[in-house]
């Protein structure tokens, strides 16, 4: 698959009330077409999250917006833009960072938590900031069982 340039397509969601910022690497081919972040079906973030924090699964953008503010969960990605086949993080070349200060002068994060080795290895490299590493949520990453998701994300719970 040949690598595109992709500039990423929307804003971070978090208002003044978010304790923690949870960053994926860049917004699938999926997630950009729904205009929502781990929009792909199979991807286990709502899920996971939903389960981690006892709440409803959110279904609509809207809903899910509403469900990240009302946990104080900011979530946003590390990159700003990249060149990226498809989905595959093994894949990006040339990536650019994201201005964080956005989120960090706004409110209060107590904690960053960034989703897969490529998320992480990013955003500590370039930015030389510290994060909690958490396992993929996306379907390529299927190794990892539901049930070690919800274990791992649980450490967000002490920071909300």
């Amino acid at each position: 698959m040949k690598e595109t340039k992709v500039i990423h397509p929307f804003p971070p969601i978090f208002d003044q009330n978010s304790k923690i910022l949870i960053l994926g690497s860049m917004p699938s081919p999926k997630s950009r077409e729904i205009g929502m972040y781990y929009a792909h079906p199979k991807n286990r973030f709502w899920k996971i999250l939903s389960i981690v924090l006892n709440d409803d699964f959110p279904l609509s953008n809207e809903d899910k917006k509403a469900f990240l503010l009302k946990h104080n969960i900011a979530v946003w990605d590390v990159l700003k833009s990249c060149e990226i086949a498809g989905a595959s993080d093994y894949s990006i070349r040339n990536p650019k960072v994201n201005n964080f200060n956005l989120i960090f002068n706004n409110c209060k994060i107590s904690a960053v938590f960034t989703l897969g080795k490529t998320a992480t290895k990013i955003y500590r490299s370039m930015t030389g900031n510290a994060s909690t590493y958490l396992p993929s949520t996306s379907p390529a990453n299927c190794a990892i069982k539901d049930e070690e998701l919800i274990k791992n994300f649980e450490i967000i719970l002490k920071y909300l």
